[in-house]
């Protein structure tokens, strides 16, 4: 892999991540075309290239550091006090900030319970890209669904073991390429009945934990296997930074359009993307 290659793929995850059209998607089509265009790269379904599309995920994770940074240390900081009260004065309920990372830690279980059943299966799919127009479409109703949907009225305290377990097998389903991980489990939230600030803010808070300990399984994986080659230390570097950057101006633009219900431009967008792939636009490339 060169580094424009990286550059590129770290521009479509960073911008990709957080709009919620699917990234990987993104990421699997666009090493397609490279692939067909004469790059070396590895094929897209191979453990390096995996291992490479994670890693400019946790780029994107400094993008949601950065954003929430606010929520994110509010969140640490109540519950190491409510820990630290809880051991020096045990209560019979856990406080409400404690219960939240509990909620959020039910919902990284049950997406890595489901992701450890059906990796093998979530894999191949991203050597068959014709999958796309499905994904890809059930996205897209999705979002035009949740424009349409009363006002939520249910806030974080709200979060139980169900929804929790609800968000987490959405998640899981983002492991699909077409399957947006911010759009399905924002989707969830909502229809579950969070507000949209909410759902936004557990949605990508939960993908921290979420995407660390896939990297770390997969990043294991390659080491046992060929590790990186055809893909190299320095690429995956220059990728890392790139979505990151990048993805700290996406982030921001899509809550924008999150909290005015404006999600259906990205339904239409994805319409659009499906049908090219679907009609053959890109056989032969894919």
């Amino acid at each position: 892999m060169s580094y424009l290659e990286a550059i590129i793929l770290g521009l479509i995850q960073g911008i990709f991540m957080f709009v919620p059209v699917s990234s990987t998607a993104h990421l699997v089509v666009a090493q397609h075309l490279m692939i067909a265009s004469g790059s070396d790269m590895p094929p897209p379904e191979s453990p390096a290239m995996i291992l490479f599309d994670l890693v400019v995920h946790v780029g994107t994770l400094v993008s949601i550091a950065v954003v929430f940074r606010a929520s994110l240390s509010a969140l640490v900081r109540a519950t190491l006090a409510e820990t630290m009260q809880q051991m020096h004065a045990p209560r019979r309920h856990v406080g409400p900030f404690t219960w939240l990372f509990l909620m959020g830690m039910l919902t990284v279980l049950v997406t890595g319970v489901l992701g450890l059943i059906f990796k093998s299966t979530f894999e191949l799919v991203f050597g068959a890209p014709q999958v796309l127009v499905v994904t890809l479409s059930v996205t897209a109703l999705l979002l035009f669904l949740t424009d349409r949907l009363p006002p939520r009225k249910l806030g974080v305290k709200s979060i139980g073991l169900r929804m929790a377990a609800l968000i987490g097998v959405a998640q899981a389903l983002a492991l699909v390429p077409g399957i947006s991980r911010s759009g399905i489990t924002i989707i969830a939230g909502l229809f579950a009945g969070l507000k949209r600030r909410w759902a936004a803010e557990f949605s990508f808070l939960g993908a921290i934990p979420t995407i660390l300990a896939a990297s770390l399984l997969q990043a294991v994986e390659v080491m046992r296997g060929d590790g990186i080659e055809g893909v190299g230390l320095g690429p995956m570097l220059v990728g890392f930074i790139v979505a990151a950057i990048s993805g700290t101006v996406a982030l921001k633009l899509v809550l924008v359009l999150l909290y005015k219900a404006q999600l259906k431009v990205f339904s239409v967008y994805l319409v659009l993307l499906a049908l090219l792939i679907g009609v053959g636009v890109f056989d032969g490339l894919l």
